[in-house]
Order: structure tokens, then sequence, then C-alpha cells
């Protein structure tokens, strides 16, 4: 299956109660070839009423990272890891991403980014249980096969200023550790 077909059957998604409540799925957006794949926590209103990820007050900061560190939005990947907006903001329920789970899998197997970008605490919490973002924030960690980035959302620096030097360091790692990645699958490659 490609990202095409798997969109069209995510807008279709009934699996839950913000099915009810929802203006558009908000699928993702990006290239399907990205290295990178940015995973926030859920669509906010903005996202919403145009069906597309990272589009607010956030998105604008977040566009101004991926340029920070010399990469074109439309080479990298964003999405949610729930599709549809929680009313009111709310955080996701457990049970809502558990019913989106599948939908960021299949996004996931079919982009193969080397990088997962993790953009804040729940998106964090649904590939790497247990840890804190105030820790482990700019730390690659490697979980079932893949590397996770975990930093700030990008939000986060809209409530608390302090934040955006803290996910602006984190962002100049990118790079770099896209360069380590590809330097260990070369090594990997020669080994075989």
């Amino acid at each position: 299956m490609n990202l095409e077909k798997l969109n069209k059957k995510i807008s279709q998604c009934q699996r839950c109660e913000l099915c009810k409540t929802r203006t558009n799925v908000v699928c993702g957006s990006g290239s399907d070839q990205s290295e990178i794949m940015f995973v926030g926590e859920a669509p906010g209103r903005k996202e919403d009423k145009a069906g597309l990820p990272f589009i607010g007050s956030a998105g604008k900061i977040l566009d101004e990272l991926i340029e920070s560190i010399k990469i074109k939005k439309e080479n990298v990947y964003i999405a949610n890891i729930v599709k549809c907006r929680p009313p009111k903001n709310r955080d996701p329920k457990p049970e809502e991403v558990i019913m989106c789970k599948d939908w960021l899998n299949q996004q996931i197997a079919i982009i193969k980014p080397k990088l997962i970008v993790l953009l804040g605490r729940h998106s964090m919490d649904r590939f790497l249980p247990g840890q804190k973002i105030s820790v482990d924030h700019g730390k690659p960690k490697r979980y079932n096969g893949k590397i996770y980035y975990p930093v700030y959302h990008p939000a986060a620096t809209l409530y608390k200023r302090s934040l955006l030097e803290e996910l602006q360091k984190d962002f100049q790692n990118i790079p770099k550790i896209i360069k380590e990645i590809k330097k260990e699958e070369k090594t990997e490659i020669a080994e075989v």
C-alpha cells in the first residue's frame, strides 16, 4: 500500500469518538521518501479546519526550526499520534491513541524514516513509555529497530519561552544524528 491509499483509509476512520467532532482528519503531510519523520500529539483548531498538521502558531515555530537545519519542509514528513482534533484541544485519551496507533505504524512502515523526531511528551510516551521529556529531550533512543529523538513540542515554547533555546539546540543535532545513522548503515552493509 502507498501513502496516498493509506491516507484515504485514515480519512474515513470511525474507530473512536473523535470522528463525531472533527471537521477533517489530519493524516499528515510531506514526503513519503523522507529520512526524517516528525510526530506530534494531535491536530489543533486550525489543523482540523485545513486538514493539515502544524499550520498554527506551533507550526510556524516548527517551520523555522526545520529551516534552521537547512532542510526543506517538503522533504520531511509530519504527522500526529492522533489524527483527529480532541475537543477543546484537550490531551488525547489513551483509548484514542490506541485507536490511531495502527495508522501511524502503517505511515512509518511506508515512509521508513531513518529518524523519528518525537515532538513533546505525548508523542514520546507513545513510543518510549516511562521516559520524561524534561530529562530525555535531545537524546536519541534506539527502540524496536527504530531511532527516536524526543524534543520539546514547539507549542510548549509558546507558553514557556525559555524552552525555545533548548528546542533550537536539540534541532541542531538532527543533521548530525542522520549522518551517524547513515555511517552506521554503511558499516552494517560492509559487514554482511
